[in-house]
């Protein structure tokens, strides 16, 4: 059986890199230690199980030294954004993924004649911030006051995510890499990130975040859109970093999602109790997390009360999240996961014998009859 030759240098960093220990390796690979002292070297398949392990490309463990890690898009920190980080090779490989994504349905849509979006890249950062709202609410046919006919909030979420959607956006939720539950993205790191074009602009949204937080943050990730601006971003405490686009478009994620004349019309009339938060999250079906922080943009809000608030309500999220049993049903979290706009367009084609199954099955992380029957609820499924 032949061996391959690698660097200890280069298995250091891919372990490194993914944070993952020799003994958690062990498990998988028994020799991983030999492999690193040189006392024996790997077979290529073994190789290839190491690279799956460590979300490592296998063409960077052939290399004699480890390469620089990098991401293909800004990475804006809220709290220092200029200090060089080593990326997780979770951000990584997700970032990658959703490139592959963005490739093909920007390809294929071409192929069908479709149109670029007309409203990618047509906002500044130094355009009223009201004026920049109305745009985005305009592109997606929405009204000032869209939210008002939900129940709530969370039906609110919902229904923004589609509208982007539909208005051609492809939207991701996901809080690990592709299905795997044992490598989860750390919202610490980032919270989402967006990759701009002209026809398959996308969106993704950090699962792992409060979801009170999440409508921010792809609110947030529509104005980049029309900024036609890719980035990650923390939004650490729903606070930009200081890009001047970043705060360009937290500014118009929060007009967006709450009026700031209309929030001061009605600041006075509710009580000045913990219930005026609740009272007013309710009226703009936005969370309580969000009105907080809007009114804290106002001047309504002083920044201890905030985080006092925002504190309680993050920790109160991660409570309610460690009561819950199990993950909910697979086959709707690929909604989130895969994108309902991607995993239709990928259908398509693979209907019309325009792409392989084993294309599409690589797109979306959803193998044989896995693949078969998400694809066969797409059309009948609207829950999330």
């Amino acid at each position: 059986m032949s061996r391959v030759t690698v660097s200890p240098r280069v298995l250091h960093w891919a372990m490194e890199r993914s944070d993952l220990t020799p003994a958690d390796l062990e498990r998988a690979l028994p020799k991983i230690r030999q492999w690193l002292s040189g006392e024996s070297l790997p077979t290529l398949r073994q190789l290839e199980a190491l690279a799956k392990r460590t979300l490592t490309p296998l063409g960077a463990l052939f290399l004699d030294e480890p390469p620089e890690d990098s991401l293909p898009i800004p990475h804006f920190r809220t709290l220092d954004d200029t200090a060089p980080t080593r990326p997780s090779a979770e951000l990584v490989a997700t970032i990658r993924a959703m490139q592959r994504r963005q490739d093909w349905l920007r390809d294929y849509l071409i192929e069908q004649g479709e149109a670029p979006l007309p409203f990618v890249g047509t906002a500044g950062p130094g355009e009223p911030t009201a004026v920049v709202a109305e745009r985005m609410r305009s592109a997606l046919a929405m009204e000032a006051d869209w939210a008002s006919e939900q129940p709530n909030w969370e039906s609110a979420l919902r229904a923004l995510r589609r509208t982007i959607e539909d208005a051609g956006i492809i939207v991701v939720v996901n809080g690990i890499v592709a299905n795997n539950t044992s490598r989860k993205l750390s919202v610490d790191e980032f919270r989402g990130f967006v990759l701009v074009d002209d026809y398959a602009p996308l969106a993704f949204v950090n699962g792992g975040d409060a979801r009170a937080a999440q409508m921010f943050t792809l609110a947030h990730e529509l104005a980049h859109v029309f900024m036609g601006s890719s980035a990650a971003f923390d939004l650490r405490q729903m606070q930009p970093a200081g890009n001047p686009i970043e705060q360009a478009c937290n500014r118009a994620a929060a007009e967006f999602l709450v009026p700031q004349t209309r929030l001061r019309e009605m600041w006075p009339d509710e009580q000045r109790d913990g219930g005026r938060l609740r009272m007013l999250a309710r009226r703009f079906k936005v969370s309580e997390i969000v009105i907080a922080r809007r009114a804290l943009d106002c001047g309504l809000l002083s920044w201890g009360d905030f985080m006092a608030f925002y504190s309680e309500c993050v920790e109160g999220e991660r409570h309610a999240r460690s009561r819950r049993s199990g993950g909910g049903d697979f086959y709707t979290n690929q909604d989130q996961r895969v994108g309902r706009r991607f995993a239709s367009a990928v259908a398509r084609a693979v209907e019309r014998e325009d792409l392989l199954y084993s294309e599409a099955y690589q797109l979306t992380d959803l193998y044989g009859q896995v693949f078969d029957k998400y694809v066969s609820r797409i059309p009948d499924e609207g829950a999330d």
